[in-house]
């Protein structure tokens, strides 16, 4: 592509990402859907853009989008709330992960003949969300507080979970071994490490934050050091991703540390981000999901008819066992939009894209195939998940769910109603 033709596909995309949040606003039709359909015709159907002409920077922006939704997605979230949610987010992730890691992974030996590890391997890579889509979406929606917060967890979680256990079946593909206790150890030291790496990069950094403003052009500093954090913690073989969020979450309630440090008499107390540097990372997020989106839909491969149709009875499969998963794991108290929302929030994204590379990069025999399966279980997942979306408040689909999730929030004195969808 020329660079004047760059230049000017680049401008037609940042208007067009703001005319879609504007027919998201009319007619519920999510924004993703529109932007991801947009790399679909100009890459896998048109051929004028390919991913390999992004080089590295392809895999670079992904991770670099990740980070910064990842950290917006903390700033807005209350110890109060998190608290409350924490302990459903877990049990969600965990029952989300296993319950689809063990149908796809049976569903690929009968449908795919593959072997027992390849095909647990592919289970474990798209057993969880996308952070990078589900973030931006449920902050679209009108939910409580503690349902976005569990569907945000979630999604930050299950991109550990996925990492760590896909890798593990990875390496015993390679080398004949699995050791289950090496990977629930590796599980726990990277959310717990991570967290306080990542805590710990905040709060040092909201100490200082008064001082760095007073620096000319200061306000990127502060997505460097989150970069930098990420970094550091990557490095040293921990999950970035969870410590963007961490960063993100301390930050964002400096008022509550800046409170319990002032009883110790410190001159320098922590303060979180102004109204300024707020909507200036909104709109650094607004126009990273815009071209996230497009690039994942000229992604994806969509040249073997047959392992399309595939990742489509997998996608059905990953959403119809949704449905029970979330009946198990979310508080009675939940309102039934919510828990109906909840229940069509499995898309999949960037942490499967980048596991599904790794098998071929390996050498294994079934590398191939479950690259070519989870690029159409994205597709197909995201698809799913944005009309399901949108037919939760224009159809009768919100009935269905609404009986599924008929017994939940009976106990609250809020109105159930119908769902409401409502831009943030």
């Amino acid at each position: 592509m020329e660079i004047t033709t760059a230049i000017l596909a680049v401008g037609l995309l940042v208007f067009l990402a703001h005319l879609f949040t504007g027919i998201f606003s009319r007619t519920r039709i999510p924004d993703v859907l529109l932007l991801m359909l947009i790399g679909l015709a100009i890459g896998p159907f048109l051929h004028l853009v390919t991913p390999e002409e992004f080089g590295a920077l392809g895999p670079l922006f992904t991770s670099i989008t990740l980070i910064v939704i990842l950290f917006q997605g903390g700033l807005d979230l209350k110890l109060d709330v998190l608290y409350r949610s924490l302990r459903g987010s877990v049990f969600l992730t965990v029952t989300n992960f296993v319950i689809t890691m063990i149908a796809v992974g049976l569903l690929s030996m009968i449908m795919a003949g593959m072997d027992v590890l390849s095909a647990f391997t592919l289970g474990a890579i798209l057993g969880g969300t996308s952070s990078a889509v589900v973030i931006p979406m449920v902050r679209q929606l009108s939910m409580k507080e503690e349902s976005k917060t569990v569907l945000l967890l979630e999604s930050a979680l299950s991109d550990v979970l996925c990492i760590v256990v896909a890798i593990a079946l990875m390496e015993s593909l390679k080398y004949g071994m699995f050791d289950p206790a090496q990977i629930s150890g590796k599980i726990i030291a990277s959310f717990t490490i991570a967290s306080l790496l990542g805590a710990v990069g905040a709060l040092g950094w909201s100490l200082l934050l008064n001082k760095i403003r007073a620096l000319d052009n200061s306000i990127f500093l502060t997505p460097a050091f989150v970069f930098v954090v990420y970094g550091i913690v990557e490095v040293l073989g921990f999950s970035g991703a969870i410590a963007a969020l961490a960063f993100g979450i301390v930050l964002g309630n400096a008022d509550f540390f800046s409170r319990l440090l002032a009883i110790t008499r410190i001159r320098i107390l922590p303060v979180s981000l102004n109204s300024t540097e707020k909507i200036f990372f909104s709109e650094v997020v607004f126009l990273l999901k815009t071209f996230f989106f497009v690039y994942i839909g000229l992604s994806i491969i969509v040249s073997n008819v047959a392992l399309m149709v595939m990742g489509l009875i997998l996608t059905l499969i990953i959403f119809y066992v949704r449905i029970p998963t979330v009946w198990i794991s979310l508080p009675r108290k939940t309102p039934v939009a919510d828990a109906s929302i909840s229940a069509v929030m499995v898309p999949k994204g960037l942490a499967a894209a980048v596991l599904a590379s790794i098998p071929l990069q390996m050498g294994l025999a079934s590398g191939e195939l479950i690259q070519c399966i989870t690029y159409a279980v994205i597709l197909f997942s995201i698809v799913l998940n944005s009309i399901l979306v949108f037919l939760l408040e224009k159809t009768s689909v919100a009935r269905f769910y609404g009986w599924m999730f008929s017994d939940f929030g009976r106990d609250k004195k809020e109105p159930e109603g119908d769902l409401q969808v409502n831009v943030a």
